[in-house]
């Protein structure tokens, strides 16, 4: 119990700094999908687009570093030789690359169908996160959870409040002739959007320049090699998951007739965004959960641990999975401001439960992590952007973004299944699977058939989310009541120890 509670609260830590960064995207949908802060639906569709570039650069410029940091930090004797070599080998990456987007500005813009003035902005924005990207794993790895997640939040804070700033006030200033001139630009809300996001990231760098002046900087070329082929296959199974989450707007840009393919990225961006509940989870529970799988390897029959933490996951999931079904059509007044929208709400359940799928495979992954054999996450993510990029090919050009909608559950379902197949035999771990399905395909009906059959009627929706919690507590009785017994036990024992 005293394992679980501190996974508890490492993972509520991390959670908030996930969260709330998160909910940046998701409290900028609202502004953004206002009428007159930006121009038109398309112009979000591009915002969408180059956000979408974002994933799979900032995939790129970290190469499976992070995960290697990990692995190498607990696993090597000499933790300082770690930090040094991927620390240097990240700031040599990062500059190369600045310097290869700023002599081939023009080339690589025009590859990616994006304005010259927004590709400046983006290149600059990814050297700046990939140069955080060590601090931010060494301050995890260390257990420092608060200072990573006051950090992250600053980061957001700010960058919510330019983007307030840019798209809100800045454009009612008028000229005076001051040296501020330069910055109330007409037909600039895309820039500004950018250019908020440039001064938070450098913030951010700013916070955690105390790592690099502490950093030893001890360089081993052996151990690079090495984290390197560790790396690798990570490396490539980011860029197969960049494909899976984001790459589809970049095929309804170029599969679609150009005069709808900005508009159907807008609605769709905006409408996905519902899903951000079920991601910010995912995300949250795998940033707690990730060291703890690796410092537990070693301890004796880890297994049962992992196969508990997979069956909380699935049954908070599901719950959460069936919560926001239910109550999506409140939520999209709030997030989707625009009715211009609406109309991409069809695949809002077909998001989320893609999304689900997703935190299952992350939390499946153990196996091969925990036993470096990480070259089958490499091939499961392959086979899964495969399936992303069919799927998307065959149904965009006729149903548009559902088609990408249905390609992302494909991929993430047929990803999870894989991956618990394959490692079943390979590193064995007791999951109660009946359990496990039940609580999924009971969710996952009645999700689907509140939406599409009776969307609109909050009280049949209300209905099965009422049914659903009362067959978990039903099930899960024995750990309600040792949770029962755990704090009002102790609650008990302290008034009599008052007394």
């Amino acid at each position: 119990m005293k394992l679980y509670s501190k996974l508890f609260q490492q993972t509520t830590i991390y959670g908030l700094a996930t969260v709330i960064p998160r909910m940046l995207s998701f409290i900028l949908v609202p502004l953004y999908t206002t009428k007159g802060v930006l121009s038109s639906v398309a112009d979000y569709g591009t915002v969408s687009l180059i956000f979408s570039w974002f994933v799979l650069f900032n995939v790129l410029l970290s190469y499976g570093m992070e995960t290697a940091f990990f692995r190498f930090f607990y696993k090597e004797k000499d933790p300082k030789k770690v930090e040094g070599t991927t620390t240097i080998a990240l700031l040599i990456s990062s500059a190369a690359f600045l310097i290869l987007s700023y002599l081939g500005k023009g080339t690589l813009s025009a590859w990616l169908d994006m304005n010259e003035s927004h590709f400046s902005l983006v290149a600059k924005i990814l050297v700046l996160d990939a140069a955080v990207v060590i601090p931010f794993a060494y301050l995890r790895a260390k257990g420092q959870a608060k200072k990573y997640a006051l950090i992250k939040i600053t980061n957001v804070a700010v960058g919510l409040l330019l983007n307030v700033f840019f798209l809100l006030e800045l454009k009612h200033w008028k000229r005076t002739g001051s040296w501020f001139d330069f910055a109330i630009q007409e037909q600039f809300e895309i820039n500004y959007i950018f250019i908020a996001n440039l001064i938070a990231s450098a913030l951010t760098l700013v916070l955690l320049l105390p790592y690099y002046r502490r950093c030893s900087y001890q360089f081993d070329l052996k151990l690079l090699r090495s984290m390197l082929v560790y790396a690798w296959p990570i490396l490539v199974a980011g860029l197969a998951f960049a494909v899976n989450e984001t790459f589809d707007r970049v095929l309804l840009d170029r599969l679609l007739p150009s005069e709808e393919s900005d508009v159907q990225i807008g609605m769709y961006s905006a409408c996905y965004k519902i899903a951000i509940f079920m991601t910010l989870f995912s995300t949250a529970f795998r940033l707690g959960i990730e060291p703890f799988y690796f410092q537990q390897a070693n301890q004796q029959n880890p297994q049962r641990q992992y196969a508990r933490i997979l069956e909380l996951f699935v049954l908070i999931g599901s719950l959460l999975f069936l919560t926001v079904v239910v109550f999506a059509d409140f939520i999209k007044v709030v997030i989707v401001r625009s009715e211009a929208y609406w109309e991409a709400m069809w695949v809002v359940p077909i998001v989320l439960l893609a999304n689900f799928f997703l935190g299952i495979y992350h939390n499946l992954s153990v196996w091969y992590k925990v036993t470096d054999r990480t070259n089958y996450g490499l091939v499961f993510s392959l086979i899964g952007a495969g399936v992303t990029l069919g799927i998307n090919f065959w149904l965009i050009p006729s149903i548009g973004f559902k088609g990408s909608a249905l390609a992302t559950l494909s991929a993430y379902g047929i990803m999870a299944l894989l991956s618990a197949y394959v490692g079943h035999s390979r590193y064995p771990i007791p999951y109660n699977w009946f359990k496990i399905g039940f609580y999924l395909s009971m969710s996952t009906i009645a999700a689907f058939v509140s939406f599409y059959y009776f969307r609109g009627n909050i009280y049949v929706g209300m209905l099965f989310l009422l049914m659903f919690i009362s067959t978990v507590l039903w099930m899960e009785r024995r750990q309600v009541k040792q949770f029962k017994s755990l704090i009002f036990g102790n609650a008990s024992n302290k008034n009599q120890a008052t007394k």
